[in-house]
């Protein structure tokens, strides 16, 4: 049994990606701000005890009794007089301590109002530790908190025994402050994820409208409208991407338009030659003569048939990228290799008019198709012995503010009929147009050969136009435009 987990939108997810990253900075810079104050407290503290008893031993050779003026005879007298001129800090202790070291020792204090379960004074088996200690320097764990202490010890003197000038601080107050610090510092933190959580929500709301738009209109498209389009504002990313999803339905429209061409095209244009073959079936009798002639009507029929169904799959395949494939040509040598093809389609004056020497990119075998087309076009609507000519020319571009450094190539066939009346030269290039008068004789074309070569000009992005023949009659001339 498959269990299909919750969709969770990229809303959500930008705003979770963020909330973390957030939660992870500050609570990073909590921890390192916490960090600094607890080591500039220890470092404070190590320079709080350096001082005093390096005060202390200098006050040892150099201090006077007041009473004697001399020196002190004894530890003890020398630990209350130094004591008495002194301030401590508040969170600090000064202590005397007389009496042989591994004795419970005798503790001179200065009169201060500490809070009496942390005074270290009171507290017989520390001082007996520290008086017994070796080092200068060390630190106390006890129930009531710890303590940091340093002591200048004094030998023996020949009044009274040994003693230790010792110097007490008790960080627990400093401590909480930098652990208060680290506190408010996380409550800041929480209230600004709070805030980011809200305006994260409404930015990422906004910046992914578009793509919540554009999921509305990909589930509302179907085959028979494609015409709904996103609304692009700004010029960033996501503008981007409703662009290239506007582009995207541009190109499935036309595909889906012209998938419904071709099939009304084929349909329309199919459905004759599919009647008369059937009617001619239906109607053939046992006569030799009668069956012969109603099987050459049957395959001319489907010989036109197959024409039709191939023009409509070229047409179809005009909106593939690849329908034209460019490539260098030498413009002389195709137009002349055009020239020697079409002589053949009919007796007629062909006359090679112009050649460009120069090289294009283009797609030989459409332009070649393009051109013989035209030519086949041409012979369809003259006589024989009319002049038709087949030319190509080339157009340096002009430098200006649209056409800098743009060239223009020219093919062209010329003939010398009838020609087009206006009213038909706007329709001529649709499928199965064939103008609403005729030049010439009639033919059998489907009226897509027009039509295949305005999408090869297209392929090639140029155009396909009709001017008049001086003299009388028609110029077919495909443009295109290349990069100088």
């Amino acid at each position: 049994m498959t269990v299909s987990l919750p969709r969770i939108s990229a809303r959500v997810r930008i705003l979770l990606w963020l909330l973390v990253v957030m939660a992870v900075a500050l609570g990073a810079v909590a921890v390192t701000v916490r960090s600094i104050l607890q080591r500039d407290v220890d470092h404070r503290i190590s320079q709080l005890l350096t001082q005093e008893t390096g005060e202390f031993a200098n006050f040892v050779p150099q201090g006077v009794d007041p009473e004697t003026g001399g020196r002190f005879g004894t530890a003890d007298r020398l630990l209350r007089i130094y004591l008495q001129r002194q301030y401590a800090d508040p969170d600090e202790e000064l202590l005397g301590l007389t009496g042989r070291p591994g004795d419970r020792p005798d503790a001179i204090r200065q009169r201060r109002d500490l809070p009496p379960d942390t005074a270290l004074w009171r507290d017989g088996a520390s001082l007996t530790r520290i008086h017994a200690s070796p080092a200068s320097f060390g630190t106390l764990e006890r129930p009531q908190g710890e303590v940091r202490w340093a002591k200048v010890e004094i030998g023996p003197s020949a009044g009274g025994p040994p003693g230790a000038f010792v110097v007490a601080f008790h960080p627990e107050r400093e401590r909480a402050v930098a652990d208060k610090t680290f506190w408010t510092l996380l409550a800041l933190s929480g209230v600004a994820l709070l805030m980011t959580t809200g305006v994260g929500w409404a930015v990422a709301g906004r910046i992914l409208a578009p793509v919540r738009l554009v999921r509305a209109t990909a589930a509302e498209l179907t085959e028979q409208d494609l015409t709904r389009r996103i609304p692009v504002e700004g010029r960033d990313d996501i503008a981007a991407l409703a662009e290239t999803f506007n582009a995207m339905l541009d190109r499935l429209e036309r595909a889906f338009a012209a998938q419904r061409v071709f099939v009304d095209d084929a349909g329309h244009e199919l459905r004759t030659p599919i009647t008369i073959v059937r009617g001619h079936l239906e109607l053939m009798g046992d006569d030799p003569a009668d069956r012969e002639e109603t099987v050459r009507l049957v395959t001319d029929e489907l010989d036109r048939m197959s024409r039709i169904v191939e023009d409509l799959l070229l047409l179809a395949g005009a909106e593939r990228p690849d329908f034209v494939r460019p490539e260098p040509v030498q413009l002389a040598e195709l137009t002349a290799d055009v020239f020697v093809k079409v002589r053949t389609l009919g007796d007629r004056e062909w006359q090679l008019d112009g050649v460009a020497d120069r090289e294009v990119r283009l797609d030989p075998q459409r332009m070649t198709q393009a051109m013989v087309q035209l030519a086949q076009n041409a012979v369809q609507h003259t006589v024989p012995g009319q002049r038709i000519r087949i030319g190509s020319r080339f157009e340096a571009g002009r430098e200006g503010a649209d056409r800098a450094g743009t060239d223009r190539v020219e093919l062209y066939v010329a003939d010398h009929g009838p020609g087009i009346p206006p009213e038909d030269a706007e329709v001529i290039f649709e499928r199965f147009r064939r103008g609403t008068s005729r030049r010439g004789t009639r033919t059998s074309g489907a009226g897509l050969g027009l039509a295949i070569v305005k999408a090869i000009a297209e392929g090639h992005h140029g155009r396909v136009e009709l001017r008049r023949t001086e003299g009388g009659g028609a110029t077919f001339a495909l443009t295109l435009e290349t990069d100088s």
